[in-house]
């Protein structure tokens, strides 16, 4: 069943709430999503956590489409939903901001608790000692070292690499770790890895002290984000989700409003500021 937007304020009145985010909330930004309702008719394989460590070529491939990627993933800017959610948070409303989205967007527009879950593509990790290097200064190297290889023509993806012609990948350069010239990853979890486990405890102790779970933005279709839906039931906090289609949570709501996230959060942000 389907909610209307006031159903969301009256269950969140007077509550201290814990919001979860997926890539439903940035897609008003121009991010595309995996799952939602345009793109789940031509969904694309993500890079495997596996390949990219044991296949040089796997790699090749993804720092290749990344170099092309990344100034526009960059770029992008928070919307209406982001600028609510750091709202909420100033107004006292939230225990904690999960995300499952790597695009730092929510840090932009001015949140400052979040806990990301799946990381964040602004910064690299070596795989060797662990060193983060800022995703802007590898870039520079990138291109040092593949001059022309940010100009090809691209489609972006929605984990902020781009569709790009297999035959160009051929002679990519992937520069080592600054530190000890280990193997360089882009700091998120990728598909068949998982959130380190004290992030999750983190996550968990947020949701713990609310009184609500808000899901935003999520077809919670990944068990990363579906876990805190599932921690809620288990200890009696009701669930309120905001998503454009169907999410695995559903059934779990007590409100669900089937609504872009950029019409009803700034109005929800409104609501309970008064």
């Amino acid at each position: 069943m389907t909610h209307h937007p006031d159903a969301l304020v009256r269950l969140l009145e007077g509550r201290r709430v814990c919001a979860l985010t997926g890539a439903g909330i940035s897609t008003d930004s121009g991010i595309p999503d995996y799952r939602g309702p345009l793109t789940r008719a031509k969904a694309r394989n993500p890079i495997q956590h596996r390949a990219f460590l044991t296949d040089p070529a796997t790699r090749a491939r993804y720092w290749a489409r990344s170099t092309l990627g990344w100034p526009s993933f960059r770029a992008f800017e928070p919307n209406a939903a982001h600028h609510a959610f750091a709202a909420l948070e100033r107004g006292g409303r939230l225990t904690g901001l999960l995300t499952q989205n790597v695009d730092r967007l929510h840090r932009k527009a001015g949140s400052r608790d979040v806990i990301e879950l799946h990381g964040a593509l602004a910064e690299a990790r070596c795989l060797g000692c662990g060193a983060l290097e800022d995703r802007d200064a590898l870039q520079r190297r990138l291109l040092a070292l593949n001059p022309g290889a940010g100009e090809r023509a691209h489609t972006l993806a929605p984990d902020g690499d781009a569709d790009l012609d297999p035959a160009t990948v051929a002679g990519f350069v992937v520069p080592g770790c600054v530190a000890c010239g280990g193997v360089l990853k882009p700091d998120v979890v990728f598909f068949g890895d998982n959130v380190p486990k004290p992030r999750v405890e983190e996550a968990f102790s947020r949701l713990d002290a609310a009184d609500a779970l808000l899901v935003a933005g999520s077809s919670l279709a990944v068990f990363s984000g579906y876990r805190f839906v599932l921690r809620a039931v288990a200890r009696g906090i009701p669930v309120a989700i905001v998503n454009l289609g169907e999410s695995r949570g559903d059934e779990h709501a007590t409100v669900r409003v089937d609504a872009p996230a950029g019409v009803v959060l700034p109005r929800l942000a409104e609501a309970l500021s008064r």
